[in-house]
């Protein structure tokens, strides 16, 4: 989503969708439960529907029938009648961004903003409480669907904010625009070269025009308020309990600064963190490979820090995405690669040795192939025996645009695709001008992945997405926007079966994490994650998954969430 720099971090770290209920404290501290009266899905292929459930000390003893002595209750058991509603093992957002998430009521939202007009309002709106010369930020906007039918530059931004310097973070965290104050505090002139993976747009008298790509936002991090350890641990804490009240058990959770580590085992043991963090670190730097087997270890299994966040390119929406051959609406742009081969190499190598999980950005299909050559090359060139892990399991992050070609190389070489459903109902209004009809074919490539022998770790890339596991499964079964809308650019085709979306959110994430032994289906010996909504949404219509209601979130035996 972002690139590995502080400034970057920061804006990854913020968001702007509407908070959608707060999770209630724990109704019981007991980790013994009995629960039947409803359709239980299990996500094991083995035994796929069951009608009740045990669980003792926060672990499955029973999963089966509704028959004989199954409910031997103490007097610490709670009994929970689903009374018609359907229940699954805890659904895990496996690539979100939990600081960001927390963060996403603390800034200028901008989300749903319809035009250049309406950005300069809510700006305006803005301007009004930030005393002259701080700065105002904000984030959220998309242009693809203003009338005016272009990016805002900084003279719309100048019309309502001279005295302050503006940065408007576009959704994806991958363009920024600015305005005349910002360029002069961070010293941007005509001169001023675009650093390597980014670039400073200009207008037709050869003037940067406010629109920073990618790693040119680092250009003006020095404008932004600091992100205090106070703020931080509250939007973590929000950010946790938002995703427990949406019915999420588990989050990995992306571009983690790694000082951030401590903090959360800290919350988390005092009970602050109620859902499960898999964290994946931003880091650039090899040195922190000697790490990471520390850092796997830890007090319980709620917080596990393995694995490290690459970037290969930008986003597709501010064509920063690296493509094979030039956008289709942008003949002299290809996008933009953040990182080289030779520092590619380099960190791949010691992190194969060291055992440490890699999972890399990658939307464009230049960046997806140049990925899976960098892994494929690791894979080669490192004998077996000097790998710390011999199912290393390392991840592509988003595989939006692949290459038909490319496609059966995740599953040769056991790369994991983790991919957010919801990008393609959003993105694929704008993608066909971005790339033509032809690159669809490989486009957000759901069923395709899955018949070459690969699994998908779905995600939603909050706050980039909403973050809401109902419109990720939606997605992913209906490939249609929320308004039921698709032609014959969404390829159709591409979307998965209830079954297959159901383990794209629960089994899959736990391979992906190396957990499949203890989370991810309903079993007996694996952990108490559960996900109840009140109507099954295996068989639900379309509309009725969007409006279905989470009736309870439970992790390892303790109740995380509960409908009130």
């Amino acid at each position: 989503m972002t690139s590995t720099t502080s400034l970057v971090v920061f804006i990854a770290a913020l968001t702007l969708v509407a908070c959608q209920g707060t999770a209630s404290k724990t109704k019981s501290t007991s980790k013994d439960w009995c629960i039947s009266g409803g359709t239980i899905y299990t996500a094991n292929d083995a035994n796929t529907i069951i009608e009740a459930v045990a669980v003792r000390d926060g672990k499955i003893s029973y999963a089966g029938p509704n028959t004989g002595e199954w409910c031997l209750s103490n007097s610490q058991t709670q009994t929970i009648d689903l009374a018609g509603a359907a229940m699954y093992p805890g659904f895990t957002d496996a690539h979100g961004h939990l600081l960001g998430i927390g963060l996403r009521e603390m800034t200028l939202n901008l989300e749903g903003t319809k035009s250049i007009a309406e950005l300069k309002e809510r700006l305006a709106a803005a301007v009004t409480t930030t005393p002259d010369g701080e700065t105002v930020f904000g984030r959220g906007w998309i242009e693809t669907h203003w009338p005016e039918k272009r990016f805002p530059n900084r003279e719309d931004l100048d019309e309502v904010a001279p005295n302050n310097p503006v940065i408007l973070v576009r959704a994806d965290g991958h363009a920024a625009v600015i305005n005349s104050a910002a360029m002069k505090a961070a010293g941007i002139t005509k001169k001023t070269q675009s650093p390597f993976g980014g670039a400073i747009n200009k207008n037709a008298a050869g003037e940067p025009n406010g629109m920073l790509i990618d790693y040119a936002i680092d250009l003006v991090e020095d404008l932004l308020p600091s992100l205090t350890e106070a703020r931080k641990e509250e939007a973590y804490i929000k950010g946790a309990a938002l995703y427990a009240s949406r019915g999420w058990t588990n989050i990995h959770s992306m571009s983690v600064i790694p000082a951030d580590v401590p903090m959360l085992n800290r919350l988390a043991a005092e009970g602050k963190i109620k859902i499960r963090v898999y964290n994946s670190l931003d880091v650039l730097d090899k040195q922190i490979m000697g790490k990471m087997k520390a850092m796997d270890t830890v007090e319980d299994d709620q917080i596990i820090t393995r694995a490290i966040k690459l970037y290969a390119d930008g986003a597709l929406g501010s064509r920063g995405a690296a493509l094979l051959a030039p956008y289709s609406d942008d003949e002299k742009n290809e996008g933009l690669m953040l990182m080289k081969d030779e520092q590619a190499r380099s960190i791949l190598q010691a992190a194969l040795r060291n055992g440490t999980q890699v999972n890399t950005h990658a939307i464009g299909d230049k960046a997806n192939r140049l990925v899976l050559d960098w892994y494929e090359d690791a894979f080669t060139s490192v004998p077996k025996s000097e790998w710390s892990n011999p199912d290393p399991r390392w991840r592509i992050e988003h595989s939006q645009i692949i290459d038909v070609a490319d496609i059966p190389r995740f599953a040769e070489l056991g790369v994991i695709p983790s991919m957010q459903p919801s990008h393609a109902i959003g993105d694929l209004h704008f993608a066909v001008d971005r790339l033509g009809p032809n690159r669809l074919a490989g486009a957000y490539a759901w069923q395709a992945l899955i018949d070459s022998g690969a699994i998908i770790a779905g995600g939603s890339d909050a706050p980039v997405e909403v973050g809401d596991p109902r419109i990720e499964f939606y997605a992913a079964t209906q490939r249609m926007d929320l308004q039921g809308y698709s032609n014959e650019n969404w390829n159709r085709e591409q979307r998965v079966s209830a079954e297959s979306a159901l383990k794209m959110f629960t089994a899959w994430p736990a391979y992906a994490a190396f957990e499949e032994n203890v989370l991810g289906t309903i079993e007996v010996g694996k952990a108490a994650d559960f996900t109840a909504f009140d109507r099954d949404i295996m068989t639900a219509s379309a509309d009725d998954v969007l409006t279905a209601k989470v009736e309870f979130t439970m992790v390892g035996g303790d109740m995380a969430y509960q409908a009130k």
